[in-house]
This record gives structure tokens, sequence and C-alpha cells, in this order.
């Protein structure tokens, strides 16, 4: 069967091509939230970003500019997802890519001395975060119409290296992580037929704010991070971004159930670290 041409990453399936499309970034107001509303907003999506930081968020959305909108959301509660959900429907007219980037950091501290309310803190944040986004954004993408490949909407889940291997101690974050993929394949096995896809990255260590105040701190040795990762180096979030808005926009039509890795090899990689060439030899 012969299709149509696929429409560009900003514009809405279905519709008339000077529409755009609109994609929803939870824990947009910094690190890789921040910078894939930046990359999609620059091709041409319309976004919608959440934050539990009203402040934070509507800072952000000043600086992309008109079009886009700021909610204050706290992705773990019920009733906060559904009404700003509710709000976006209402004020944009329709939800083409949903990203589910939002989470919190877990205890840093020895197994023995963490609590299950911080662990089930995490969870919430993440993984139920995830899962109440997607029930609240289905319907709506539902009610949309396919699309020339018969797609009607994406979600991009948040994975993490902490998805594929284990981190000592870090306990309620790989939990989480392991279990956005087996949700993103969950999902994705569900509404393939109905014209959604459902795909994941898993990130490895990234230069955020929040983790070169890290290693500022000594909490955080980026030098052995880049020596332990093939690519030498940590990523910029610029570059998760960059897969992110991939696998959301039509590009990606015939991608479902995947998890991208963008961790610099360092999940490929089963060697002792001295098999790498050692950093700046070349």
């Amino acid at each position: 069967m012969n299709h149509a041409p696929d429409r560009t990453a900003g514009q809405a399936a279905g519709n008339s091509s000077s529409t755009p499309a609109v994609a929803l970034i939870t824990g947009a107001a910094d690190g890789i939230g921040w910078a894939t509303a930046r990359a999609m907003a620059g091709q041409g999506w319309r976004i919608a970003l959440l934050d539990l930081r009203a402040d934070s968020v509507n800072a952000r959305v000043a600086e992309l500019g008109t079009g886009h909108l700021a909610l204050a959301c706290d992705v773990s509660d019920a009733d906060s997802v559904q009404a700003a959900v509710g709000s976006i429907g209402a004020r944009l007219g329709r939800i083409d890519a949903l990203v589910n980037n939002a989470g919190i950091g877990d205890q840093a501290q020895p197994t023995l001395q963490q609590n299950a309310a911080a662990f089930d803190r995490v969870l919430a944040v993440h993984l139920r975060g995830a899962f109440l986004m997607s029930q609240a954004v289905i319907p709506l993408m539902l009610a949309q119409p396919r699309d020339a490949r018969g797609n009607r909407g994406s979600i991009v889940n948040l994975g993490s290296i902490a998805s594929l291997g284990g981190i000592p101690g870090r306990n309620a974050y790989s939990a989480a992580k392991a279990g956005m993929l087996g949700l993103t394949r969950a999902l994705a096995s569900e509404w393939a037929r109905s014209g959604i896809r459902v795909n994941a990255v898993a990130p490895g260590y990234v230069a955020t704010e929040l983790v070169l105040d890290l290693a500022q701190q000594g909490a955080l040795d980026t030098q052995a991070i880049a020596r332990r990762t093939p690519l030498g180096r940590l990523a910029d979030p610029a570059e998760i971004a960059a897969a992110i808005a991939f696998l959301a926009s039509p590009a990606a039509s015939y991608v479902t159930g995947a998890i991208l890795s963008a961790d610099g090899g360092w999940s490929a990689f089963g060697a002792p670290e001295s098999m790498l060439t050692p950093l700046g030899s070349d």
C-alpha cells in the first residue's frame, strides 16, 4: 500500500499542514526536560511544559515565546494530572506527543539506612507519574485522526542506564527506571493497533546542572564516569533531547516498544575499564 509523505515533526497528524503538533513534557523546568522543550519547539512543535515548580516552568515558557503553555503539576497525584491534561486539551486542542521525563533523585545512603517512605516517593514520581500521565493523555490521542502511517500519537518514557544494570545503593531509582521499560513495552503492545507508539530513551550520565553541582560538591566523580564511558564523556542534555524528539516525531513512525540507549556506549561495554583507550591519548 502506498502512503502519503510523512508530515514534518512539528505538524499535527490528521490536520492541515499549518497546524502545529503539541508535545506535553513533564519535568520541563530544567535538565533533559527543558532541553527537550527547546529542541522540539525549534522543530515547530507547540509545547506544554509541566513541572511541580510553577515559578520555574512559567519562566521557561516565557523563554520559548508565544504559543506555548506552562502548568504546575504533581505527576504522582491523579487529580493534578487530570486537571493539567484537561487544561491542555481545552487550550491547545490536542496532544500529539507525551514525554514522561519527571523524576527525582533517590536516597544517597546504604540500603540498611534507607526508609520506605523515600523509596515509595521515587517510584511515585517516576513510575506512577508516567502511568498516570499516559492514562490521562491516551484518550485525547485516541480521539485524534490517524496520519498517513496510521499513527495518532507518541509517548516517550525516560529510562536510564539504571534500567539495564545495577548501581549499588540506588534501589528506588533502579527499580523505577527498570519499571519504566516494562511500562513502555506493555503500553506499546496494548496501543499499537490504535495508532499510539510508545518508546523509551535510556540515557547515561548527563551533564545537567544537578550533576555538575554534585560533582562540585565531591558527591560525583565525573572523571571516573568519563573513563568508564566508551565515548569518554558525559552527554550534553541536548543530545538526549535529540533522541527523544526523534522517537516522538513522524521520523520514527514504525518504531514502537523500543528502548534507545543514549549512554555513550556504557551499557554495551562489558570489559575491564583498562581495555579502553586512555582519555586524551590521541
